[in-house]
């Protein structure tokens, strides 16, 4: 069976990145030389005006597989042992089919899960947003894994794009799109970001005030 250990989880920078947004989170990694944006990944599910989720990642890996009856042992198990705040990220790249909608969407929601991130379409879309789970896809399709794909690992380095996620790397995300910050730089970029939101808040200020943008920015 795969570690679900989240021990070593740093809620305190997690908690940190939660007052800014991708912009300035992404911003932040490039500033210390990092790349973090899973490209292609957009919100289809439900996320307030404003809001955004952030937390450690669990990670599922679909490949190829005929066989049929719904065989997602892998995946349910990782959905119920994902740690509260975690977040679900799955590869179903492989091939076509949605390996999330409301079902998927109603276990990781009631276990605590903050949002579920796919490398790969979703359904049920207006279910998922009726039960306000922030659901991210790379399309909607109706289209079912049965007799194409099932998930075959969880808690491995999966990749997104040209981002390598590992479990515990915290996952960042809002109506602008997704950013995986490693593990081990989640502090870092917590104070990066705490920089940067600093400056541009004073900016946004000093600008709807009247100050001309050319005398405001760069700060």
């Amino acid at each position: 069976m795969p570690e679900f250990d989240y021990s070593d989880v740093d809620w305190s920078a997690i908690e940190r990145l939660k007052k800014w947004y991708s912009g300035d989170v992404h911003d932040s990694m490039e500033a210390l030389g990092l790349w973090g944006h899973l490209e292609g990944i957009k919100l289809l599910g439900a996320l307030a005006d404003g809001d955004v989720i952030c937390g450690p990642a669990v990670t599922v890996l679909f490949g190829l597989s005929d066989r049929k009856g719904e065989p997602q042992d892998v995946y349910h198990n990782a959905i119920d042992n994902a740690p509260e705040g975690g977040v679900l990220v799955c590869d179903a790249s492989c091939a076509p089919g949605s390996c999330s909608g409301e079902l998927m969407s109603s276990g990781a929601k009631t276990r605590g899960a903050a949002a579920t991130i796919v490398n790969g379409s979703v359904r049920d879309l207006a279910q998922v947003r009726k039960l306000g789970y922030p659901l991210f896809g790379t399309e909607p399709s109706p289209v079912g894994v049965t007799g194409k794909k099932e998930p075959i690992e969880s808690q491995i380095p999966i990749k997104i794009g040209r981002v390598t996620i590992k479990p515990g790397d915290v996952i960042f995300g809002d109506v602008d799109g997704v950013v995986c910050i490693p593990k081990e730089h989640v502090a870092a970029v917590a104070d990066q970001a705490d920089t940067l939101g600093r400056h541009e808040t004073m900016a946004r200020d000093r600008i709807l005030s009247g100050e001309k943008l050319q005398s405001v920015w760069p700060v």
